[in-house]
């Protein structure tokens, strides 16, 4: 078989339609749109949705849901990965922790839930923390500071725990 003998199957390639050439095509005068009305005219789209001028259904429908505007996700990371990541006496912040790439930056700021053992003393400043990994924490000689979104840390004395 040579290169010039290669040709496609039968079907496979379509002529396209050429339209408005004449009443001998099929195809002439109205080119297939039938008489008069809007989708007869040249520029007419539909909008998606659209059903003839009856009310679309995602207008009969009723609206659900609630976007509450102070509600940001957190950015989670277990003990574990702490105890694994940083060395003893080590300060953990969310900087640290997005340095370290154990976190992506969330607006919410960071929360660390307590799956794991810490073996070291660790030093935590971040947005929040269940009540399990904080005792751990203060078990193996840490301290936890509860930071702000903006950065500024602030005592709390039950931890974040109320977060998230």
């Amino acid at each position: 078989m040579d290169l010039h003998e290669l040709k496609n199957n039968p079907g496979a390639c379509k002529q396209r339609k050429r339209v408005g050439r004449g009443p001998g095509t099929g195809h002439g005068k109205t080119s297939g749109r039938g008489h008069k009305g809007q989708k007869s005219r040249s520029g007419y789209s539909r909008h998606y949705g659209f059903e003839g001028g009856q009310m679309p259904l995602h207008r009969r429908l009723p609206k659900r849901g609630f976007y509450h505007e102070d509600r940001w996700p957190m950015a989670i990371i277990n003990l574990d990965r702490l105890d694994r990541t940083f060395e003893d006496g080590a300060e953990v912040s969310t900087e640290s922790l997005v340095k370290a790439g154990l976190v992506a930056v969330v607006r919410g700021g960071v929360k660390v839930l307590g799956r794991g053992e810490v073996g070291k003393k660790l030093n935590l400043t971040v947005q929040a923390i269940s009540p399990s990994a904080k005792a751990k924490i203060e078990a193996a000689g840490g301290t936890v500071t509860i930071a702000a979104l903006n950065g500024t840390a602030e005592a709390s004395a039950d931890g974040g725990a109320d977060q998230a």
